[in-house]
């Protein structure tokens, strides 16, 4: 499908069709440019929050005895500065950046799932909020950014400073799965033709593996701040010792969590690098397909290291031997990207420009904190510095050097793209000699306070213990670093306006972004290509005037339809024509009624808080209302003699895979809790054989036989859909919701009339009770999605063809028959089997 009329005719036309509207109107947007840049916008606020406060701690201990603020304060403030800095900060920064590169990189026009990306960013926007008001309202938590339990329980924190933080983070991390979701279904299905997975951006691979991590760790977190604010609110013991529980397992849950997002931090800031170093080198990355595995092998070995950060706790020593060797044995994945990049810039013809000064920042400081963590790897260097200022000194090595050196990098990079403007370089050189010596003299320094024995989280200390000098260099270094800061932000905001005009390409890099206009228009691409390299606009002359001109595929816009190819994952064929959200409201109203799920729940309202989750799920099913069409749509042209399929009739459509990737999500928030529940039941000291629950064969056969015939259900539904019975697929739907609610009823009855004690007698009573609720939880939506179904059936949007909610209803099934069993088996077949 060729493009009619000049280039200029066709711009306008996509323009039309992709354009957001404007006022309040752009409250709707959906575009990934524009959600793209909300993330980073408001993530890069958080980041001068975090640094206001850091300076206030920095004040605080440049001298001894200091009274700048007393110790409660003092606690709320340090604690902030880290959430706000890891929650609010740096995971939006990484996926905003991701959200809007990644289709320009690509060569796509928007993401697999616009709305679904809205829909994050408002859910950070609102939990950013709940967060925030805390410290306005003066109750801002202040048990660490790690809100370690006891501390943080209701009994020595009774105040409702723990409850923002938990409420507050628990919603940004829903965020952080979305767009993570998002971002794995667009590397894998939303892609330009020819672009096999040898043939993508580096960039896109580490987001891919960024994406996953993300989808496989956050979820622990979600547990345990669910767990300790059910316990806070309800009193169920989780975590208190007295009762069974074990305030470790909420170290085990948040550094499941904690250390990969480490690499999380690192991985996208290092896919930076490897972008950039080629572009400078002048040179192909060295070593492409070592990278793509060495950073693959970095996200499977950062789960193995979360002990790391319990060494001092007292696990046994072969734990801690084991630990030990996977937090060195990290170093290998690392060291052979660290070896790709030297060899890029041997092999290559390097010239030195602004983003390269960040560049060696990054490469000098990382470095530093690599070193650093594997001396942390050490278990006996391990004790001696545990809880120290060193800890917190090769934190920011990791952090601040491993993300924000490449971050600012990356700024300056692609800030002629996104502004059409270049940045000055004069002032970029003065930013970065201030926050590179101002950093070093605030971090380095603070190693040796540790190491002189300072502890980490005390707000104050006495004259004569060695520690005032180290304490003031680190102020005054604190304070050259926050000129640095401010200095890039001028020259940011300056020149994104103010700069000279950027030609067209000004790095002379190889990757589809720089085909585009500057800034780019909302559609990205007036037709897409098929590549045959990595490098496209070098391997390819004249590529980009082919695709300004539209005479590539997708190139004339019709039928009010926002299209983008859809490919096959390994080989990039294309396969398929994803029809793109237009502006909704959808996505605003889902955080929003979240927002008052949350917001009823802290201030203890709990009938509103039901109303609140009622009312979310009446906008999701609206939001899955909205989409299909209630015929059969024909094959596409899609240009070059090409006819596709429109998604939601195609064999492996996105939406399919992005509710696989969900219940990834689902799993790993499930075996989080069944680990907790086998932890405490064999771990926690203070376990005293409380009362189990009894044999009940009716509540068993009950619970089985709902699921099996849920399960079934679904199945059968979906064959009977291509085989075009309408009376058997209703039937068989109906079977569906009635095996839900059994097996829900099922489950239901532990906690209700079967357990031996109350809920929050024992931590067993409440771990039971969490596994049987998310059990039932997942029966009973299952039992809604097949009522739906029914009536998606009645309105015309399912058939043979179109058979996409069918299969989604089913994969629902075969997972909650899965996790159905386990969870009874956990409840019941446990209890018979263990001492």
């Amino acid at each position: 499908m060729r493009a009619s009329g000049t280039p200029k005719d066709l711009h306008r036309r996509f323009e039309s069709l992709f354009a957001t509207g404007s006022g309040l109107k752009g409250l709707a947007a959906v575009n990934h440019s524009i959600v793209g840049k909300w993330f980073m916008i408001t993530g890069f606020v958080y980041f001068l929050i975090g640094g206001v406060l850091a300076m206030l701690i920095r004040a605080q201990l440049a001298t001894p005895d200091s009274a700048f603020m007393e110790a409660s304060a003092y606690n709320q403030v340090f604690t902030m500065h880290g959430t706000v800095m890891m929650f609010l900060f740096t995971i939006p920064m990484i996926e905003g950046f991701g959200l809007y590169m990644l289709p320009k990189l690509l060569g796509s026009r928007d993401l697999a799932f616009p709305r679904l990306s809205a829909f994050g960013y408002w859910c950070y926007f609102f939990g950013g909020l709940i967060v925030l008001g805390s410290m306005v309202a003066g109750v801002a938590p202040d048990s660490g950014w790690f809100m370690y339990t006891p501390l943080s329980d209701a009994t020595f924190t009774p105040g409702k400073n723990a409850d923002f933080w938990l409420i507050g983070v628990t919603f940004v991390e829903i965020s952080a799965l979305c767009a993570a979701v998002e971002l794995v279904v667009t590397v894998l299905r939303v892609r330009t033709a020819g672009m096999a997975l040898h043939r993508m951006p580096i960039f896109a691979w580490y987001i891919l593996v960024t994406g996953m991590m993300i989808i496989v760790g956050f979820p622990p977190l979600v547990l345990a701040s669910v767990l300790l604010e059910i316990e806070r609110a309800f009193g169920w013991p989780f975590f208190t010792p007295t009762q069974g529980g074990d305030p470790l397992l909420w170290q085990h849950l948040f550094w499941l969590f904690g250390h990969p997002e480490v690499y999380i931090i690192f991985l996208p800031a290092a896919g930076i690098v490897s972008t950039l170093i080629p572009v400078f080198a002048r040179r192909p990355l060295v070593g492409y397909a070592w990278v793509v595995v060495s950073l693959v092998a970095m996200g499977f070995i950062s789960f193995g290291l979360w002990v790391h950060h319990m060494f001092a706790v007292g696990i046994p020593h072969l734990a801690q031997v084991f630990f030990s060797a996977a937090s060195m044995m990290v170093a290998i994945p690392t060291a052979i990207q660290f070896f790709s990049w030297i060899a890029t810039l041997w092999a290559g013809r390097p010239y030195v420009r602004l983003p390269m000064y960040y560049l060696f920042g990054f490469l000098v400081i990382f470095v530093a904190g690599g070193l650093t963590g594997v001396m942390l790897a050490l278990v006996p260097f391990n004790w001696q510095v545990h809880d120290t200022h060193f800890v917190v000194a090769h934190l920011h090595y990791v952090l601040v050097g491993g993300f924000v050196f490449p971050l600012m990098a990356g700024v300056y990079y692609w800030m002629p793209q996104v502004t059409g403007r270049m940045p000055s370089e004069t002032l970029g050189k003065a930013a970065f000699w201030l926050i590179f010596i101002g950093f070093n003299l605030t971090f380095f320094v603070m190693h040796l306070t540790g190491l002189i024995g300072m502890p980490r989280r005390i707000y104050t200390y006495e004259a004569g213990l060695g520690w005032e000098w180290p304490n003031l260099v680190s102020s005054l270094g604190g304070f050259l670093l926050t000129i640095g800061i401010a200095l890039f932000v001028v020259d940011v905001l300056l020149h994104s306006r103010l700069g000279r005009p950027a030609p067209r390409n000004p790095w002379g890099a190889g990757t589809l972004e720089w085909a585009m206009a500057a800034p780019p228009p909302s559609y990205n691409i007036a037709s897409q290509p098929e590549v045959t390299g990595r490098q496209p606009l070098s391997d390819q002359p004249g590529l980009e005037k082919q695709m300004a001109s539209g005479k590539l595929y997708l190139g004339e816009p019709r039928e009010g339809r926002r299209e983008t190819l859809g490919v096959s994952v390994v080989n990039g064929e294309p396969n398929h024509i994803v029809l793109l959200s237009a502006p909704s409201w959808i996505p605003f109203l889902g955080a929003l009624s979240l927002a008052l799920f949350f917001v009823a729940f802290l201030a203890e309202v709990y009938p509103l808080s039901v109303a609140g989750a009622l009312l979310a799920l009446t906008v999701f099913l609206r939001w899955t209302w909205m989409s299909g069409q209630r015929t059969d749509p024909e094959p596409q042209d899609a240009g070059g003699g090409l006819k596709l399929p429109l998604h939601f009739v195609a064999d492996s459509p996105p939406g399919l895979w992005g509710m696989g990737f969900t219940l990834v999500v689902d799993s790993a928030f499930f075996a989080s809790l069944l680990f907790g529940y086998l932890y405490v039941w064999t771990v926690a000291p203070a376990w005293d054989s409380p009362e189990l629950l009894g044999a009940h064969p009716l509540a068993v056969s009950i619970t089985i036989a709902g699921l099996a015939l849920a399960a079934w259900g679904a199945w059968a539904a979906a064959k009977a859909n291509e085989a075009a019975r309408v009376t058997a697929r209703r039937i068989r739907l109906a079977i569906t919701a009635i095996g839900g609610l059994v097996a829900t009823a099922g489950f239901l009855a532990v906690p209700v009339a079967l357990l031996p004690a109350p809920i929050g007698s024992h931590t067993y009573m409440a771990l039971t009770t969490a596994v049987s609720g998310y059990a039932a939880f997942h029966t009973l939506l299952g039992a809604v999605i097949a009522v739906y179904a029914i009536a998606r059936c009645r309105a015309g949007y399912i058939s043979p063809l179109r058979r996409l909610d069918l299969r989604i209803l089913d994969l629902w099934w075969r997972y909650t028959l899965a996790a159905g069993a386990l969870a009874a088996a956990a409840v019941h077949l446990l209890p018979r089997v263990m001492p």
